[in-house]
């Protein structure tokens, strides 16, 4: 008779390649695991894993061969699991979500506490990491929703829905550029000034590159920083001018320790939106999940 909890288990340390890891997400003990590995080795009749010496690796002739198909038939009996309860309206199952440092804390933090509270019962995973890099980890099947800064590149695996959030870039200051408060500046203008931008593998900087390029300016950085809390900090400091989402540096802006410089022409709106892989089933918990970062005027 085939015992379920054994493939269970060879799945779970093959997909985290670690006894520890796998111990962890099972909720047994590290000896447990490895007593349920060599069962089903011995009833398989063969080595399934080899033990190195930073973790477990699939053999050739033995796990890697079985690992495939364990892992859909692991999908089917969750799948059924799923539909049963589902009919009953109740959310079940883990639900990975990739997006941003940034996305995260400013979007998704509330949202996903809230979630939570309404349906315990889902397992939440958080993968953080830049748009590109999300994109690959939700063809790799590793998330099953990405939350992406747009636009960006077209790609024939992923289905990019409605946007979640509008995001409106700004340049802003601190009080060592005070003599530019309630100014009308032009984007040349700040040619002129040291700018403080994201580094040039994000979506926001290609963003201002592009605009920039489109009306003829040179907005080359002075400072390039790899996230918006230390442009806040540097800008505060008198380090240089920041151009950042508005939404971003809300209460800054509303303290006072940072002003939003009044320049034209406007750079476009941008948005973050919602990412699955193309024709992919959505679960419910992913789909609860999505109604409820509707913008209020899409409820």
């Amino acid at each position: 008779m085939v015992n379920l909890e054994l493939y269970k288990v060879f799945y779970t340390v093959a997909r985290c390649g670690s006894l520890t890891k796998a111990a962890e997400e099972l909720y047994i003990s590290q000896p447990a695991v490895s007593q349920a590995i060599k069962q089903l080795e011995t009833q398989l009749g063969a080595p399934l894993f080899k033990r190195m010496h930073k973790g477990m690796e699939l053999t050739e002739q033995g796990g890697k061969v079985i690992f495939a198909d364990i892992e859909r038939a692991l999908k089917l009996f969750e799948g059924a699991e799923d539909k049963l309860k589902e009919i009953y309206g109740t959310p079940v199952g883990v639900l990975r979500i990739g997006a941003s440092e940034t996305i995260f804390q400013y979007i998704l933090s509330e949202k996903i506490v809230e979630y939570h509270k309404l349906y315990p019962q889902v397992k939440i995973e958080l993968i953080e990491d830049t748009t590109p890099r999300i994109i690959e980890v939700l063809k790799s099947k590793r998330c099953d929703v990405g939350f992406l800064n747009l636009p960006t590149k077209e790609d024939p695996e992923i289905e990019i829905g409605e946007s979640i959030m509008l995001l409106d870039d700004v340049f802003i200051a601190g009080e060592a550029y005070a003599d530019l408060k309630g100014k009308d500046l032009t984007v040349w203008d700040l040619q002129d000034y040291p700018l403080l931008l994201l580094d040039s593998t994000t979506v926001a900087r290609a963003s201002v590159d592009h605009f920039a390029e489109s009306v003829g300016a040179n907005l080359t950085p002075a400072v390039e920083v790899d996230s918006w809390g230390f442009m806040k900090q540097l800008v505060e400091r008198g380090m240089g001018i920041g151009c950042i989402p508005r939404q971003y540096a809300q209460r800054r802006l509303r303290e006072g320790t940072l002003f939003e410089l009044n320049v034209t022409p406007h750079l476009p709106t941008r948005s973050v939106g919602i990412a699955v892989l193309k024709d992919a089933a959505l679960p419910l918990a992913l789909r609860l999940f999505a109604r409820m970062l509707k913008r209020p005027e899409e409820v």
